[in-house]
């Protein structure tokens, strides 16, 4: 099991540990950190809908998934204890409150409830690509998060564990209806065969290929952003409920896991995985009739008269990214087709959801307890105290 070591930043490993030898012998006294986390999305290739856990409880299930070289990104620290508010939440919007009750980002809120976290604390969200289109953004937001919190608290956290808490946050504290797969993939990166045993149980096997052969499957993916914002959720709702209807079609897209494994691991060429990828975005057409529209219809079928081979929209479907398998000799044909799309290159990774910066910051947890035994004054504008001169600040 896999875990993160975290090291001051600019500093070497020798130096970090005799640092902290040196404190072990001091007088016990705890310090504030600044955290910054990187956390990829990923592109699934065949077996979604088959992490749901609706499903996989009963019948097993197994996807072939990757992450790519974009992240999401959280720079997260304990607040100093010199403003008004406790808690600062800076992602599309901006929330300063009190209390955690009062924070609106759900995942926030109950994250920093999930981890107990007890004293005031900022919180900064950067993302490479847009949310709720379907790359997994919201799990990489949930995973990045706690690893980042884990951190704040001193704690290392095994790639394990990171899944497993952002599969219960996500599925059983906001009771979101959202598949097992993301989180995993958020939390140990690279190419992977993932297995949802009827247990439980996930396990994670790595896609062992020649780097070439790698490099090569890379090079015919390209990655082009619809511009229709979604939520999984809401594609999801449409077809989980009665997913024991839909047996037949789960177990196809279940078999294409295996046949996809054999053209990957086999010596011809690639075609036959964008072959796959084509019947598996009609096969997956038949769980919901939101999983494509007249507009995403549209877009695939000019990319496929363009040169591409097959395809699928990234996620439960609906909208946001499109992802085709394109000779790289037609490449330029397809892109000329979908001019108004944004296209996005990518490369794969393997490192998964990572501490990038570890650094300490000034101790405020004496001032902060003093302040929140104080009636503090309150903040004013100067045109108030101008209106109120008498108003005692003392």
């Amino acid at each position: 099991m896999a875990c993160l070591l975290l090291l001051s930043a600019g500093t070497g490993v020798g130096a970090h540990l005799g640092r902290r030898k040196k404190e072990s012998k001091s007088a016990k006294k705890k310090r504030n950190y600044m955290i910054i986390t990187r956390t990829p999305y990923r592109i699934s290739f065949f077996g979604g809908g088959t992490d749901y856990p609706a499903w996989y409880r009963e019948h097993g299930g197994a996807v072939i998934s990757s992450t790519i070289d974009k992240y999401c990104y959280l720079s997260v620290r304990h607040l100093p204890p010199f403003f008004h508010h406790r808690f600062r939440v800076v992602y599309s919007a901006i929330e300063s409150c009190k209390s955690i009750d009062d924070i609106q980002h759900p995942s926030v809120r109950e994250t920093l409830r999930f981890l107990k976290i007890d004293r005031g604390v900022e919180i900064h969200h950067d993302g490479d690509l847009p949310a709720r289109s379907g790359m997994g953004s919201s799990s990489a937001f949930t995973v990045g998060l706690l690893n980042a919190l884990h951190a704040l608290n001193g704690h290392m956290v095994c790639k394990d564990e990171l899944a497993q808490q952002g599969i219960q946050l996500e599925q059983d504290i906001l009771k979101e209806t959202v598949g097992s797969q993301d989180q995993v993939n958020c939390a140990h990166g690279g190419f992977n065969h993932i297995l949802f045993h009827s247990s439980g149980e996930i396990s994670v096997r790595p896609v062992i290929l020649p780097p070439e052969r790698l490099t090569n499957l890379n090079d015919h993916l390209m990655l082009f952003y619809t511009g229709i914002k979604r939520t999984a959720e809401q594609v999801a709702q449409s077809f989980v409920p009665t997913i024991e209807a839909k047996r037949r079609q789960l177990r196809i897209l279940r078999d294409m896991v295996d046949e996809a494994l054999s053209v990957l691991c086999g010596q011809g060429d690639l075609t036959g995985f964008g072959e796959l990828l084509h019947e598996g975005w009609l096969a997956k057409q038949s769980l919901s009739d939101r999983v494509s529209n007249e507009a995403i219809s549209g877009i695939y079928d000019a990319a496929r008269a363009a040169g591409a081979v097959g395809g699928k929209i990234t996620g439960a479907g609906g909208g946001g990214f499109l992802l085709l398998f394109v000779p790289p000799e037609r490449q330029s044909a397809v892109r000329e087709r979908l001019g108004k799309l944004v296209h996005v290159p990518f490369k794969f990774e393997n490192a998964g959801s990572q501490v990038i910066f570890y650094d300490r910051d000034e101790d405020y947890r004496a001032a902060e307890a003093d302040n929140q035994r104080r009636a503090l004054a309150a903040f004013r504008e100067l045109e108030e105290v101008e209106a109120s001169p008498a108003a005692t600040m003392v």
